[in-house]
């Protein structure tokens, strides 16, 4: 019998490049693909992207900075969050660890630049 839920330890998951740094990816492989959540080290130049299906969530662990939401400079410090809607262009500009949850779970596949 399958089990209705998953635990995952970010410091047992390997790391991998992103359009913002680094970052290590939970339940990505889960077959409901209800929502994922990662552990991400933005670097000082990040990618502006967007995405057409997923919304995200940022809550800012450690730093400070920006985030460029559809052209708009936001201030950005530990303890912030940001609801990312679909369609939304976004980069984040300073050094930050954050939390990231996209809902559906990510999908490589719905990473768009301009």
């Amino acid at each position: 019998m399958d089990k209705n839920y998953s635990v995952v330890n970010f410091d047992e998951l390997y790391t991998v490049n992103c359009p913002c740094g680094t970052t290590r990816r939970a339940f990505t492989d889960d077959p409901d693909q209800i929502a994922s959540i990662h552990m991400v080290d933005i670097k000082q130049d990040s990618e502006l992207h967007y995405h057409k299906k997923m919304t995200e969530i940022y809550l800012i662990l450690e730093g400070e900075g920006h985030m460029e939401l559809d052209g708009e400079l936001i201030p950005v410090r530990k303890d912030s969050t940001i609801l990312i809607k679909p369609g939304c262009r976004h980069s984040a500009i300073g050094k930050m660890k954050i939390v990231n949850i996209p809902v559906p779970a990510f999908d490589p596949d719905d990473e768009y630049f301009d």
